[in-house]
C-alpha cells in the first residue's frame, strides 16, 4: 500500500514559490493601470500647473487597486470560472430550453451585481443638485437600488435573449436594428421631456458598466456551451452577441424606470415624493475640498522690507480697492478715498504636490469594512446560485472544489481591496483633474485649493478644444492597455483566418474609444444635449450594421464590451462628473462612458468593410 508523505515547507520556501507568482500578477495589474495614473498626473502637473493634493493617499489607493485585481481576477481563473464553464458544458446538454433560459436569466443578473464598476453607480449621485434634475437626483439617491436593480434584470434578459439566439439561429442584426431604433425612439421623447432629458446619460452610460470583467466570461461560457450543443458550425457566431444585448437592453431599462416614476409623480419635489429632505446649496457644483495647508500665501518680512526701500512690490500680485467713491471720468475709473491692497498671487504650480497628502474625511479601516461588506453581498450571491445549480439541477459532481472555493475567497477579497483603493485611489484622482481640466477655458477655483484662477488659454474655444484632446488620448491609451481587448483581437484574428489583425483591431478599437471620450468632454465643455452626440452615431451604426456580413457585426459590436473594464468605468466616470461640476450650466458629467462605447462599433465596423473587400477581391457584400 502506498501512502504519500505530505511534504512542509518553511515560511521561507513557501515566499520562494508564491514569490514570483505574485509578483508577476501584480506586475501584470499595475500594467493595465500605469498609463491611466501616469498620462492624468502629467497632465494636472505639467500643463494644468497644479499640484496633486491628497497625493499619498492616492498613491496608495492605485497600489490597492493593482492588488485588489490581482487577486480579484485569480478568483474569477480559479472559482467562478471554473463554475461557468462546467455549467455551461452541462446545462445545455442535460436541461430543457426553459431552464436554460431560466438560468441564463438569472445568472445575468447575479454577474451584474457582482461587477466592481456597478458599485461606481451608487456613488455618483452625489454631485447631482435635486432643484436642477429632480428625476436624475432621485434616481441616484432615492432610488439608488431599483436602479441598480433594473441594469440587472436588463443584463438577465440579455443574456437570455442572447442564448435563445443560438439555439434558433437568428441573426445578431434582427436584434440590434429595432433595439437600436427604440432606444433611439425613446432618447428623442426623453429630449423633449423637461424631466426625462437629464436621465439620458445616466441611462446610456449604464448600458456600458454591465460589460465587464465578470459578466462577460460568464456569460461568454454559457453561450458557448449551447452553441456546441446545437451544432453551430458558424466560429463567427460562436459566443459572440450576447455582450452587446447586455449593454443595450439595460438602458431601455434604465429608462422605462425613469418614465415609471414619473408617471408615478414620487421623485424629489412632486406631490408623491417621500424621501429625506435636501438642504439646498446656494451654488449648484459640490465645493472642492480644502485643507488647512491650502491657506493663502501671503508676503514675508523680507518683500515687504524691500518694498519699502524701494517702493515695488514682488512681481507676482494682485492689487485691489478697498473702500472709496468710484467715478467714470474721461473713461477712466478713478476712486477718491479707497484703500489700496496688494496680495501675492496663489503659485499652485511651485510645487508637484500638495501639502495635504490624505483627505482626513476618509477613515481607512471605515472605507476597507464598507468594501468588504459590498464584495461578500455581490460575490457570494452568485457563488451559491452556480453551486446550487451544479448541485440540484445537475447531476454534476463539482471537481477541484477547494481550488474553487480558494477562488470564491480570492474574489473577495480581490473586490473588497478594489473597492477600497478606487475610495481612495482612483475616484479622487478622476474627480481632482475631472474638475481641474475646466481651467483650460474658464475661471474657477483648483480642486483642493483657495482663491479663483485666470483660464490658461485667453480663448475658451481653444481651451475646450485643448481638453478634448486631452480626452482623446486618455481613452486611446487606456483602451491599449486593456486586457480584454487583447484577448479580443486575438480571438476575431483567429476567426478572420487571419484578414483581421490583432494589431488592427486594437488600434481600431482604442481610436473608437479616444474619439468617443473627446466628444464626450466636446459635450459637457459646451454643454451640448447627449441625443444630439448619441443618436446620429447610432443611426449611421444602421447602415454599416445592414451592409456588413454576420462575422464582422458579431465582434464589431461586442468590441465596445472590451473597452469598459474596471479601471476605465470609474475613472472615466469620475473624470466626466468632475468636470460638469465646474461648467457653468451644466447639470452632471454622464454621457462620457456611452460615446466611448459607440466610437469603436463604429470604427471596427468601417474597417471591417475595407478588410472584407480587400478578402474578397470586391466591394463588400450586402448581408
Amino acid at each position: 500500500m502506498n501512502t504519500q508523505r505530505k511534504v512542509r515547507l518553511s515560511l521561507g520556501d513557501s515566499l520562494k514559490i508564491l514569490g514570483p507568482y505574485v509578483y508577476e500578477n501584480f506586475f501584470e495589474q499595475l500594467k493595465t493601470i500605469w498609463f491611466i495614473v501616469a498620462y492624468l498626473l502629467l497632465f494636472q502637473i505639467l500643463v494644468l500647473g497644479l499640484p496633486i493634493v491628497h497625493a499619498i493617499m492616492i498613491g496608495v489607493g492605485i497600489g490597492i487597486v493593482a492588488f485588489g485585481l490581482m487577486f480579484f481576477m485569480e478568483g474569477l481563473r480559479l472559482g467562478l470560472m471554473p463554475l461557468g464553464e462546467t455549467i455551461g458544458a452541462v446545462l445545455p446538454r442535460n436541461s430543457t430550453l426553459p431552464i436554460i433560459l431560466g438560468f441564463a436569466f438569472l445568472l445575468g443578473i447575479g454577474a451584474t451585481f457582482a461587477e466592481p464598476a456597478i458599485a461606481v453607480l451608487r456613488s455618483a449621485g452625489a454631485g447631482v443638485q435635486p432643484d436642477q434634475a429632480p428625476l436624475l437626483y432621485s434616481l441616484l439617491n432615492d432610488f439608488a437600488n431599483q436602479l441598480v436593480s433594473v441594469v440587472g434584470i436588463g443584463v438577465g434578459v440579455a443574456v437570455m435573449l442572447g442564448i435563445l439566439r443560438f439555439f434558433l439561429g437568428w441573426s445578431l442584426k434582427l436584434f440590434i436594428i429595432p433595439l437600436i431604433s427604440l432606444l433611439c425612439g425613446l432618447t428623442l421623447y426623453a429630449h423633449f421631456h423637461e424631466m426625462l432629458q437629464p436621465v439620458l446619460g445616466l441611462a446610456w452610460d449604464c448600458g456600458a458598466v454591465t460589460t465587464g470583467p465578470v459578466t462577460v466570461p460568464l456569460v461568454l461560457a454559457l453561450g458557448i456551451g449551447v452553441c456546441r450543443i446545437v451544432g453551430d458550425g458558424d466560429a463567427g457566431n460562436a459566443g459572440f452577441g450576447i455582450v452587446t444585448l447586455a449593454s443595450l437592453v439595460p438602458v431601455l431599462a434604465v429608462l422605462m424606470l425613469a418614465m415609471w416614476h414619473v408617471q408615478q409623480d414620487d421623485y424629489y419635489g412632486q406631490p408623491n415624493y417621500t424621501g429625506a429632505p435636501v438642504i439646498e446649496q446656494a451654488d449648484s457644483a459640490p465645493e472642492p475640498p480644502r485643507s488647512s495647508a491650502s491657506r493663502r500665501e501671503g508676503f514675508t518680512k523680507d518683500e515687504f522690507d524691500r518694498f519699502l526701500r524701494n517702493g515695488t512690490p514682488a512681481s507676482d500680485y494682485e492689487l485691489k480697492f478697498a473702500g472709496g467713491s468710484p467715478q467714470l471720468i474721461e473713461g477712466r475709473i478713478v476712486l477718491d478715498d479707497s484703500t489700496l491692497i496688494l496680495e501675492k498671487r496663489q503659485a499652485l504650480q511651485a510645487k508637484v504636490v500638495s501639502k495635504s497628502v490624505w483627505d482626513p474625511s476618509v477613515q481607512f479601516l471605515q472605507e476597507l469594512k464598507a468594501g468588504g461588506s459590498a464584495a461578500l453581498r455581490a460575490i457570494v450571491p452568485l457563488c451559491l446560485f452556480l453551486l446550487l445549480t451544479l448541485r440540484l439541477v445537475l447531476p454534476e459532481r463539482l471537481r477541484n472544489r477547494d481550488e474553487i472555493f480558494i477562488g470564491i475567497a480570492f474574489a473577495v477579497i480581490g473586490m473588497s481591496l478594489f473597492i477600497l483603493g478606487i475610495t481612495l485611489g482612483l475616484t479622487p484622482l478622476g474627480a481632482q483633474l475631472g474638475s481641474n481640466v475646466p481651467l483650460s477655458f474658464a475661471t474657477l477655483t483648483p480642486w483642493g485649493a483657495e482663491g479663483l484662477r485666470e483660464p490658461l488659454f485667453a480663448s475658451a474655444t481653444t481651451g475646450k478644444i485643448i481638453a478634448a484632446i486631452f480626452g482623446f488620448f486618455l481613452g486611446y491609451g487606456a483602451t491599449l492597455a486593456e486586457p480584454a481587448l487583447n484577448a479580443l483581437g486575438e480571438t476575431v484574428e483567429k476567426i478572420t483566418i487571419g484578414a483581421f489583425k490583432k494589431s488592427l483591431l486594437m488600434q481600431s478599437v482604442a481610436l473608437g474609444v479616444g474619439l468617443g471620450i473627446g466628444v464626450g468632454v466636446i459635450k459637457i465643455a459646451f454643454n451640448i444635449p447627449l441625443e444630439y452626440l448619441l443618436i446620429p452615431p447610432y443611426l449611421l451604426l444602421l447602415g454599416l450594421t445592414l451592409i456588413s456580413s454576420e462575422e464582422f457585426v458579431n465582434f464589431g459590436w461586442d468590441s465596445a464590451g472590451g473597452t469598459t473594464g474596471p479601471i476605465t468605468v470609474p475613472r472615466v466616470l469620475a473624470m466626466g462628473l468632475g468636470i460638469g461640476g465646474n461648467v457653468p450650466g451644466v447639470i452632471d458629467g454622464f454621457g462620457v462612458l456611452a460615446l466611448a462605447s459607440v466610437g469603436p462599433i463604429i470604427t471596427v465596423l468601417a474597417v471591417g468593410l475595407i478588410v472584407s473587400r480587400a478578402r474578397s477581391g470586391q466591394p463588400a457584400d450586402v448581408a
